[in-house]
């Protein structure tokens, strides 16, 4: 008899919609697979913390809590990214630990933990912490294909993952690339060699999936990642209700009966006509996965980012770019956030039309090691791009170079954070969490619109402070206009200014854009204007109007794509404006500081 883990609830809506499923529209079809007999339900971890936080404002503890008071009799599951948690880069050992104690209290009971490199070496506090708290440690192996990659080398990993005191294993395909023949090659060996309890979680994206989990069946695999029709195939998982029809009568029947999944799957199709906007045609079937090997949950997270920054016709190019830069970062598997790093720097790269012309943060932290080790080394000339003269890549556990995290952010936090799980996610997620935290605070939490009219309209006032002329004004941005060009309106002590902000058309230079951006602040020149390279959000700011700084010196980390980007100072000079606060939302080319 097989078992299932039902994704439709995390991994589902994740593929399918990037995410956006919210939890008002997850709890009638839940309170049905409570009385399932699921072997597990994946509700929490991967994209959703973050997705909660920025776009849905929703608390993700909040979501846990009334999910776990549906789930009585069937386990709740979770994707954990090892030392990233359900970030995008490592955290502290501190914060690790005490973000799977609240979660673990919270009513968490099977923690999948992975690590985007299979760097063992990055689960190792992860792990430890989930057995502390008398959870469920499923290790995870993320399966790609490359020169590199063998069948030997995942036993190996896999009998490393148990001697860490994982109880279970589980093959993640995160892009849909094991074939059934393959499946049945690595399943057996790992039944064999191993022994193990073992799931597998494949996705649809490349079309044979269905056949994958047969064969995976057939080789002694035990629990099978399925997702409810409603939120089925394509860039999700093989179909739930379609599986459990296929092995009746065999031996590996379920046990399990249709009607109540088929309850719950005209609840959930109902609810996902309100997230149109999210659809994607990168949801379907495509066989180029192959190829770029990008995971079914980034596929239509990645069109939808292209799509703000008006460059969804680039899509093609950067599928063919991946492979790219996947070969020159050491063909890492392309799972979170290792896909977000080698995706957002092949946007980059088709973006700029030169590739590597600007390298993300988090691409630097890759060669460099501050990840983790490589599959395969790091190509030299990007080595030598990034390394300054005489740098080695970093060879320890990455985490051994972080000092405790948590006693900052619980300071920083204190004006804002309401409970130790407020304090978690701005250690996880910073401005953006502040940001939701702040407005949680204030009564005025506003989801992102259903309506994809609405989606540029900006509800909420921001303020920031700017120096003009020498005097300190306090500025209230009232709201924006929708279109390419935009208008804020400014309060500038008891004057009101309506300032053009984007560019008019594609010839208006990024002069006549800072000339627009300062017309209110006389005897600027545009040059001194700092602009956002991209569509994102200002995740920290580390200056104020009056400090001095360095040409090179960071002013701020801009989060886009999920990745992170450094604001550098242009010259050396004083800050004499700041446009944006921390957790707001910019478009490219929007001005950020203005020096002097």
């Amino acid at each position: 008899m097989v078992k299932i883990t039902e994704n439709s609830l995390r991994d589902g809506h994740q593929s399918l919609i990037a995410t956006r499923l919210r939890t008002k529209d997850m709890l009638e079809a839940a309170r049905l697979f409570e009385e399932v007999g699921f072997y597990s339900v994946e509700v929490w971890g991967g994209a959703t913390y973050d997705t909660c936080l920025r776009y849905l404002k929703e608390d993700p503890f909040e979501r846990l809590a009334k999910l776990k008071e549906i789930f009585k009799t069937t386990s709740l599951q979770m994707l954990l990214r090892g030392q990233n948690l359900v970030g995008y880069r490592h955290y502290a050992d501190d914060v690790v630990k005490e973000f799977i104690a609240l979660s673990a209290g919270a009513g968490m009971d099977i923690f999948r933990v992975f690590d985007a490199l299979n760097d063992a070496r990055n689960l190792k506090t992860s792990i430890e912490a989930v057995k502390k708290h008398g959870k469920h440690a499923q290790g995870a192996i993320c399966y790609t294909t490359s020169p590199v990659h063998s069948v030997s080398g995942f036993v190996a990993y896999a009998k490393t993952l148990v001697e860490m005191g994982c109880d279970s294993l589980a093959i993640k395909d995160m892009a849909g690339l094991l074939t059934p023949m393959d499946a049945f090659v690595l399943v057996k060996a790992l039944k064999e060699e191993v022994g193990a309890t073992l799931s597998l979680h494949t996705h649809s994206t490349a079309g044979f999936a269905f056949g994958t989990h047969l064969k995976a069946l057939e080789a002694g695999v035990d629990i099978l990642d399925l997702a409810n029709s409603a939120f089925a195939e394509g860039t999700s998982h093989p179909c739930t209700q379609s599986m459990v029809v296929a092995l009746q009568g065999s031996a590996y029947d379920s046990g399990l009966e249709l009607p109540k999944m088929e309850a719950a799957a005209e609840i959930l199709r109902k609810n996902r006509t309100k997230y149109k906007r999210f659809e994607s045609i990168y949801n379907q079937i495509d066989t180029r996965v192959l190829l770029s090997q990008i995971p079914g949950g980034m596929i239509s997270n990645l069109a939808n980012q292209l799509k703000e920054q008006n460059a969804l016709d680039k899509m093609d190019a950067v599928l063919q770019e991946i492979p790219n830069v996947r070969k020159d970062f050491g063909y890492p598997p392309l799972v979170t956030p290792s896909s977000q790093i080698v995706g957002t720097q092949a946007v980059l790269n088709v973006l700029s039309g030169n590739p590597y012309a600007q390298i993300t943060k988090e691409s630097k932290n890759l060669i460099k090691g501050l990840y983790g080790k490589t599959p395969a080394p790091i190509s030299q000339a990007l080595k030598d791009k990034i390394l300054s003269q005489g740098e080695e890549i970093f060879s320890a556990r990455p985490a051994d170079l972080l000092s405790d995290e948590l006693p900052n952010a619980t300071k920083e936090a204190k004006e804002f954070a309401k409970s130790p799980t407020d304090v978690i996610s701005y250690a996880m997620f910073a401005g953006v969490a502040k940001a939701f935290l702040e407005q949680r605070n204030a009564g005025n939490l506003v989801p992102e619109s259903l309506e994809e009219s609405q989606k540029d309209d900006l509800k909420i006032p921001q303020a920031f402070d700017v120096n003009v002329n020498g005097e300190n004004y306090h500025v209230v941005f009232c709201g924006v206009s929708g279109g390419q060009e935009k208008t804020m309106e400014l309060k500038i002590g008891n004057q009101t200014k309506n300032v053009a902000f984007g560019k008019k058309n594609a010839s208006d230079s990024n002069d006549d854009k800072g000339a627009k951006d300062s017309e209110y602040l006389k005897n600027i020149d545009p040059k001194n204007a700092i602009l956002s390279p991209m569509p994102g959000t200002l995740n920290r700011l580390f200056v104020k109007v009056g400090d001095c700084v360095k040409t090179g010196d960071v002013l701020g980390i801009l989060e886009a794509m999920k990745m992170e980007n450094e604001i550098q100072a242009v010259l050396d000079g004083k800050i004499k404006a700041i446009y944006v606060q921390e957790g707001a939302s910019v478009q490219a080319d929007d001005v950020l500081v203005v020096m002097e």
